[in-house]
């Protein structure tokens, strides 16, 4: 085999620099703390089951009421107050 030239060496160090480059933000977050942070907080997540009561009506109904309750006691302004 022939040897291979300083000049196409570099040029191929320089070619794969610049894709590490344009791709960094993307390795960055496979790889590093965020990536895994993610993929765990994902586990955890597939894990967790979804608990419904017996009665949903009626639990819907007490919270609308409560809902309902909590809009009545907000302070409300006049046509006056506002200027």
């Amino acid at each position: 085999m022939g040897s291979v030239s300083w000049l196409s060496v570099a040029l191929l160090a320089c070619a794969v620099l610049a894709v590490v480059g344009a791709e960094w933000p993307r390795l960055r977050e496979r790889l590093g703390l965020e990536g895994r942070q993610k993929r765990q907080r994902a586990r955890r997540k597939s894990q967790w089951k979804v608990v419904r009561g017996e009665s949903e009506d009626v639990d819907a109904e007490d919270f609308a009421a409560s809902v309902e309750r909590d809009l009545e006691q907000l302070p409300t302004l006049d046509e006056s107050d506002k200027y």
